[in-house]
């Protein structure tokens, strides 16, 4: 039965995800969260740890919980489960991409969900910083979550100033775990 949950559930995830894995975030909550088979702070950690170690997120995120639901099998399947569809798009689209790029239609359906894609990822971001920085658990541990919010922002902002460009995300990882290191050793 867990096969199949972890099966449906990343397939969901994987059918319905746009705009990259920081738009899928929402989704992967809620499907995670549906099946419990994470807690809250467990898929914040886990998306820190999929950020930051290589390969998509959602892929990271799929292999990591179908592990631990179900062992290798429940890797491999939801794993394959969130890849599917991406796979069965670029297939389709690359045999379609000629016509669709020309097509009026498809421009206009591209202009209006990049809009939404920018919204999920904005509301996605804002919530994040709020449950972590906001609704931890004890205020000096949403204190220290959001210094270490704001460091990494003044990092980024600050570095596009002096620098003229930006941040690479490597560093800013790496800064991370370093201020992660001070704040919370």
């Amino acid at each position: 039965m867990i096969y199949l949950e972890l099966i449906l559930g990343f397939l969901k995830v994987g059918c319905f995800s746009f705009g990259g894995a920081y738009g899928a975030i929402p989704l992967i909550r809620d499907v995670v969260m549906r099946y419990g088979w994470l807690t809250e702070e467990g898929l914040s950690y886990m998306i820190a740890v999929s950020e930051s170690t290589p390969g998509p997120i959602m892929v990271n995120l799929a292999t990591y919980v179908g592990s631990s639901q179900a062992g290798f099998w429940g890797a491999v399947l939801a794993t394959f489960a969130v890849v599917l569809p991406s796979f069965a798009v670029i297939l389709l689209i690359t045999v379609l991409l000629k016509r669709a790029v020309n097509n009026s239609f498809f421009q206009a359906a591209l202009g209006g969900v990049k809009p939404c894609v920018i919204g999920i990822v904005l509301a996605t971001g804002i919530y994040m910083v709020f449950k972590n920085c906001l609704s931890a658990g004890s205020l000096p541990e949403g204190i220290k979550a959001a210094a270490v919010t704001l460091a990494l922002a003044a990092a980024m902002g600050g570095y596009k100033v002096i620098f003229k460009k930006k941040l690479s995300p490597i560093m800013l990882i790496v800064l991370g775990g370093v201020l992660g290191i001070v704040f919370y050793s």
